[in-house]
Protein backbone atom coordinates (compact mmCIF):
# COMPACT_ATOMS: atom_id res chain seq x y z
CA UNK A 1 0.00 0.00 0.00
CA UNK A 2 1.24 3.66 -0.60
CA UNK A 3 0.69 6.54 1.11
CA UNK A 4 -2.63 8.17 0.06
CA UNK A 5 -3.84 12.02 0.24
CA UNK A 6 -7.10 13.43 1.53
CA UNK A 7 -8.05 15.00 -1.97
CA UNK A 8 -7.84 11.37 -3.45
CA UNK A 9 -10.80 10.83 -1.58
CA UNK A 10 -14.71 11.94 -2.65
CA UNK A 11 -15.98 10.65 1.17
CA UNK A 12 -14.36 11.45 4.43
CA UNK A 13 -16.40 10.51 7.60
CA UNK A 14 -15.02 12.36 10.55
CA UNK A 15 -15.19 10.80 14.01
CA UNK A 16 -13.17 11.25 17.44
CA UNK A 17 -11.20 8.47 19.16
CA UNK A 18 -13.45 7.70 22.22
CA UNK A 19 -11.68 6.67 25.25
CA UNK A 20 -12.96 2.91 25.07
CA UNK A 21 -10.98 2.73 22.57
CA UNK A 22 -8.26 3.32 24.19
CA UNK A 23 -5.29 0.48 25.12
CA UNK A 24 -2.82 0.08 27.35
CA UNK A 25 -0.40 1.35 24.93
CA UNK A 26 -2.30 4.70 24.90
CA UNK A 27 -2.94 3.98 21.63
CA UNK A 28 -6.21 3.05 19.88
CA UNK A 29 -6.46 -1.13 19.84
CA UNK A 30 -5.49 -2.36 16.14
CA UNK A 31 -9.07 -4.09 15.67
CA UNK A 32 -10.56 -0.82 15.83
CA UNK A 33 -9.68 0.65 13.22
CA UNK A 34 -11.60 -2.03 11.09
CA UNK A 35 -14.79 -0.61 12.93
CA UNK A 36 -13.71 2.71 12.25
CA UNK A 37 -14.14 1.75 8.34
CA UNK A 38 -16.91 -0.11 8.49
CA UNK A 39 -18.48 2.97 10.16
CA UNK A 40 -17.29 5.02 7.29
CA UNK A 41 -18.73 2.74 4.79
CA UNK A 42 -22.45 2.67 6.57
CA UNK A 43 -21.89 6.68 5.77
CA UNK A 44 -20.61 5.98 2.23
CA UNK A 45 -23.91 4.28 1.36
CA UNK A 46 -25.75 7.43 2.89
CA UNK A 47 -23.49 9.41 0.48
CA UNK A 48 -24.76 7.73 -2.42
CA UNK A 49 -28.11 7.95 -1.25
CA UNK A 50 -29.49 4.47 -1.15
CA UNK A 51 -30.85 3.19 2.15
CA UNK A 52 -29.23 -0.28 2.75
CA UNK A 53 -31.58 -2.35 3.32
CA UNK A 54 -34.06 -1.44 1.18
CA UNK A 55 -31.35 -0.79 -2.01
CA UNK A 56 -29.98 -4.56 -1.93
CA UNK A 57 -33.73 -5.67 -2.00
CA UNK A 58 -33.86 -4.06 -4.91
CA UNK A 59 -30.96 -4.61 -6.55
CA UNK A 60 -31.99 -8.66 -5.33
CA UNK A 61 -28.83 -9.57 -3.47
CA UNK A 62 -26.34 -8.29 -0.61
CA UNK A 63 -22.64 -7.54 0.56
CA UNK A 64 -20.79 -9.74 2.00
CA UNK A 65 -17.03 -9.12 3.46
CA UNK A 66 -14.61 -11.58 1.60
CA UNK A 67 -11.22 -9.74 2.82
CA UNK A 68 -10.41 -7.24 4.57
CA UNK A 69 -6.29 -5.81 5.00
CA UNK A 70 -4.74 -3.30 7.08
CA UNK A 71 -1.39 -1.16 6.84
CA UNK A 72 -1.00 0.64 10.57
CA UNK A 73 1.81 3.32 9.44
CA UNK A 74 0.91 5.59 12.93
CA UNK A 75 -1.18 5.51 16.02
CA UNK A 76 -4.34 7.49 16.75
CA UNK A 77 -5.12 8.89 20.45
CA UNK A 78 -7.43 9.74 22.78
CA UNK A 79 -9.74 12.62 21.16
CA UNK A 80 -7.52 12.64 17.95
CA UNK A 81 -10.40 13.71 15.24
CA UNK A 82 -9.61 11.41 12.51
CA UNK A 83 -11.11 11.42 8.82
CA UNK A 84 -11.84 8.18 7.68
CA UNK A 85 -12.10 8.03 3.53
CA UNK A 86 -13.54 5.45 1.56
CA UNK A 87 -13.34 4.84 -2.34
CA UNK A 88 -14.62 2.44 -4.40
CA UNK A 89 -11.11 1.15 -6.43
CA UNK A 90 -12.35 -1.26 -8.35
CA UNK A 91 -15.65 -3.72 -9.70
CA UNK A 92 -15.29 -7.56 -10.79
CA UNK A 93 -17.72 -9.68 -11.92
CA UNK A 94 -19.29 -10.42 -8.19
CA UNK A 95 -16.50 -8.55 -6.36
CA UNK A 96 -16.38 -5.04 -4.79
CA UNK A 97 -12.77 -3.78 -4.14
CA UNK A 98 -13.02 -0.70 -1.52
CA UNK A 99 -10.08 1.05 -0.52
CA UNK A 100 -9.59 3.54 2.51
CA UNK A 101 -7.09 5.60 4.78
CA UNK A 102 -7.60 7.34 7.80
CA UNK A 103 -6.11 10.75 8.44
CA UNK A 104 -5.20 12.89 11.42
CA UNK A 105 -5.05 16.15 9.70
CA UNK A 106 -3.07 15.15 6.42
CA UNK A 107 -0.86 12.58 8.54
CA UNK A 108 -1.87 9.38 6.65
CA UNK A 109 -2.01 6.89 9.67
CA UNK A 110 -3.99 3.88 8.42
CA UNK A 111 -4.62 2.17 5.15
CA UNK A 112 -7.42 -0.66 4.47
CA UNK A 113 -8.79 -2.46 1.88
CA UNK A 114 -11.96 -4.13 2.17
CA UNK A 115 -13.49 -6.84 -0.15
CA UNK A 116 -16.86 -7.24 -0.50
CA UNK A 117 -18.42 -10.12 -3.00
CA UNK A 118 -22.49 -9.35 -4.12
CA UNK A 119 -24.08 -12.69 -3.14
CA UNK A 120 -27.37 -14.07 -2.94
CA UNK A 121 -28.83 -13.44 0.89
CA UNK A 122 -30.46 -17.12 0.55
CA UNK A 123 -27.61 -18.92 -0.50
CA UNK A 124 -24.41 -16.70 0.10
CA UNK A 125 -23.32 -17.73 -3.29
CA UNK A 126 -21.42 -14.83 -5.45
CA UNK A 127 -23.50 -13.53 -8.32
CA UNK A 128 -22.79 -10.99 -10.79
CA UNK A 129 -22.89 -7.02 -9.22
CA UNK A 130 -25.98 -5.13 -10.98
CA UNK A 131 -25.27 -2.93 -13.78
CA UNK A 132 -27.30 -0.44 -11.83
CA UNK A 133 -24.83 -0.83 -9.01
CA UNK A 134 -22.01 -0.11 -10.74
CA UNK A 135 -23.34 2.80 -12.48
CA UNK A 136 -23.87 4.26 -8.94
CA UNK A 137 -20.50 3.56 -7.22
CA UNK A 138 -18.85 4.43 -11.03
CA UNK A 139 -20.86 8.50 -10.85
CA UNK A 140 -20.38 8.68 -7.28
CA UNK A 141 -16.49 8.35 -7.16
CA UNK A 142 -16.77 10.70 -10.99
CA UNK A 143 -18.56 13.31 -8.81
CA UNK A 144 -21.75 13.06 -10.72
CA UNK A 145 -24.93 13.60 -8.21
CA UNK A 146 -26.83 11.13 -6.52
CA UNK A 147 -30.19 11.96 -6.12
CA UNK A 148 -32.05 13.94 -8.55
CA UNK A 149 -35.45 16.85 -7.38
CA UNK A 150 -38.29 17.10 -9.26
CA UNK A 151 -40.62 19.91 -8.62
CA UNK A 152 -44.34 19.71 -9.79
CA UNK A 153 -48.09 19.08 -9.19
CA UNK A 154 -49.26 16.45 -6.87
CA UNK A 155 -50.98 13.85 -9.68
CA UNK A 156 -47.76 14.05 -11.04
CA UNK A 157 -45.38 13.50 -7.68
CA UNK A 158 -48.22 11.53 -5.50
CA UNK A 159 -46.67 7.99 -5.80
CA UNK A 160 -43.84 8.67 -4.72
CA UNK A 161 -44.31 12.02 -2.08
CA UNK A 162 -47.18 9.20 -0.47
CA UNK A 163 -44.11 6.69 0.08
CA UNK A 164 -42.21 8.81 1.70
CA UNK A 165 -44.63 10.91 4.00
CA UNK A 166 -46.28 6.63 4.80
CA UNK A 167 -42.32 5.68 5.76
CA UNK A 168 -41.89 9.27 8.18
CA UNK A 169 -45.25 10.34 9.23
CA UNK A 170 -46.93 7.24 9.57
CA UNK A 171 -44.44 3.76 10.34
CA UNK A 172 -41.89 6.23 12.13
CA UNK A 173 -43.93 9.36 14.10
CA UNK A 174 -47.21 7.09 14.54
CA UNK A 175 -49.30 10.12 12.87
CA UNK A 176 -52.63 8.87 12.00
CA UNK A 177 -52.41 7.77 7.95
CA UNK A 178 -55.35 10.51 7.29
CA UNK A 179 -53.21 12.95 8.28
CA UNK A 180 -50.37 12.21 5.70
CA UNK A 181 -52.32 13.71 3.32
CA UNK A 182 -54.68 16.48 3.05
CA UNK A 183 -56.83 18.82 0.53
CA UNK A 184 -54.25 21.15 0.18
CA UNK A 185 -52.30 18.41 -1.70
CA UNK A 186 -53.72 19.27 -5.27
CA UNK A 187 -53.09 22.50 -5.28
CA UNK A 188 -49.70 23.00 -4.14
CA UNK A 189 -46.08 22.83 -5.59
CA UNK A 190 -44.67 19.60 -4.51
CA UNK A 191 -40.72 17.92 -4.71
CA UNK A 192 -39.56 14.91 -4.85
CA UNK A 193 -35.87 13.70 -4.26
CA UNK A 194 -35.05 10.18 -6.16
CA UNK A 195 -32.23 8.46 -5.76
CA UNK A 196 -30.17 6.61 -9.02
CA UNK A 197 -32.87 3.79 -8.51
CA UNK A 198 -35.47 5.23 -8.72
CA UNK A 199 -36.90 4.94 -4.85
CA UNK A 200 -38.47 8.18 -3.47
CA UNK A 201 -36.12 9.68 -0.43
CA UNK A 202 -37.38 12.75 0.53
CA UNK A 203 -40.49 15.17 -0.21
CA UNK A 204 -41.81 18.49 0.59
CA UNK A 205 -44.67 20.78 -1.05
CA UNK A 206 -45.28 24.59 -1.07
CA UNK A 207 -48.36 26.36 -0.55
CA UNK A 208 -49.89 29.93 -1.11
CA UNK A 209 -50.48 30.28 2.35
CA UNK A 210 -51.08 34.36 1.60
CA UNK A 211 -50.18 36.85 -0.81
CA UNK A 212 -46.51 37.12 -1.21
CA UNK A 213 -46.15 34.49 1.19
CA UNK A 214 -45.46 30.83 0.79
CA UNK A 215 -45.58 28.16 2.92
CA UNK A 216 -43.68 24.67 3.26
CA UNK A 217 -45.02 22.15 5.10
CA UNK A 218 -44.93 17.82 4.71
CA UNK A 219 -40.86 17.49 4.50
CA UNK A 220 -39.87 14.08 5.10
CA UNK A 221 -36.82 12.78 4.59
CA UNK A 222 -35.68 8.43 4.99
CA UNK A 223 -34.57 7.97 8.12
CA UNK A 224 -31.62 6.31 6.97
CA UNK A 225 -30.51 9.06 4.85
CA UNK A 226 -30.74 11.92 7.19
CA UNK A 227 -27.73 14.35 7.69
CA UNK A 228 -26.66 13.55 3.84
CA UNK A 229 -28.72 16.95 2.75
CA UNK A 230 -31.06 15.90 1.10
CA UNK A 231 -34.00 17.97 3.32
CA UNK A 232 -32.04 21.07 2.79
CA UNK A 233 -31.27 20.39 -1.01
CA UNK A 234 -35.33 19.74 -1.26
CA UNK A 235 -36.15 22.54 0.70
CA UNK A 236 -33.99 24.66 -1.48
CA UNK A 237 -35.85 23.77 -4.41
CA UNK A 238 -39.38 24.58 -2.97
CA UNK A 239 -37.37 28.46 -1.93
CA UNK A 240 -36.23 28.45 -5.37
CA UNK A 241 -39.94 28.27 -6.50
CA UNK A 242 -40.92 30.72 -3.70
CA UNK A 243 -38.68 33.46 -4.85
CA UNK A 244 -39.48 33.20 -8.39
CA UNK A 245 -43.07 33.53 -7.78
CA UNK A 246 -42.64 36.76 -6.19
CA UNK A 247 -43.02 35.76 -2.41
CA UNK A 248 -41.33 38.02 0.31
CA UNK A 249 -41.69 35.11 2.98
CA UNK A 250 -41.80 31.72 3.24
CA UNK A 251 -43.23 30.47 6.49
CA UNK A 252 -43.58 26.66 8.06
CA UNK A 253 -44.37 24.63 11.02
CA UNK A 254 -41.17 23.08 12.52
CA UNK A 255 -41.34 19.95 14.32
CA UNK A 256 -39.39 20.99 17.71
CA UNK A 257 -36.77 18.46 16.82
CA UNK A 258 -35.95 19.75 13.64
CA UNK A 259 -35.90 23.26 14.69
CA UNK A 260 -32.02 23.47 14.36
CA UNK A 261 -32.30 22.14 10.81
CA UNK A 262 -34.22 24.87 9.73
CA UNK A 263 -32.10 27.80 11.85
CA UNK A 264 -29.70 26.62 10.01
CA UNK A 265 -31.48 27.53 6.44
CA UNK A 266 -32.34 30.65 7.81
CA UNK A 267 -35.55 30.37 9.10
CA UNK A 268 -36.45 32.47 12.39
CA UNK A 269 -38.93 31.25 15.07
CA UNK A 270 -41.71 33.04 16.19
CA UNK A 271 -44.86 33.07 18.82
CA UNK A 272 -44.93 30.25 21.13
CA UNK A 273 -44.74 26.54 19.96
CA UNK A 274 -47.60 24.20 19.78
CA UNK A 275 -48.95 20.61 19.57
CA UNK A 276 -50.15 19.29 16.20
CA UNK A 277 -50.58 15.37 16.82
CA UNK A 278 -49.23 14.82 19.64
CA UNK A 279 -46.29 16.51 18.35
CA UNK A 280 -44.20 19.74 19.58
CA UNK A 281 -44.22 22.74 16.41
CA UNK A 282 -42.95 26.20 16.19
CA UNK A 283 -43.22 28.15 13.29
CA UNK A 284 -40.63 29.26 11.62
CA UNK A 285 -40.12 31.92 8.72
CA UNK A 286 -37.50 33.65 6.96
CA UNK A 287 -37.32 36.28 4.05
CA UNK A 288 -36.98 35.71 0.56
CA UNK A 289 -34.42 37.68 -1.70
CA UNK A 290 -36.02 38.48 -4.87
CA UNK A 291 -34.00 36.75 -8.02
CA UNK A 292 -31.85 38.62 -10.04
CA UNK A 293 -33.70 39.08 -13.81
CA UNK A 294 -31.66 38.39 -16.66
Amino acid sequence: MTLLRRKDFRFIHRLRVRWAEVDMQKIVFNAHYLMYFDTAIADYWRALALPYESAMVQLGGDLYVRKATVEYLGSARVDDQLDVSIRCQHIGKSSILFSGAIFRGDEHLISCELVYVFADPRTQKSKPVPEALRAILAGYEAREPMVKIEVGPWNALRDGASQVRAEVFEHEQGIPSEMASDEFDPGAVHALARNRLGQPVATARLLQHAPGVGRVGRMAVNRVLRGSHLGRDVLRALLEVASMRGDQEVCLYAQRRAEEFYLLQGFRPRGEPFEEAGISHIEMAMPLVKPISS
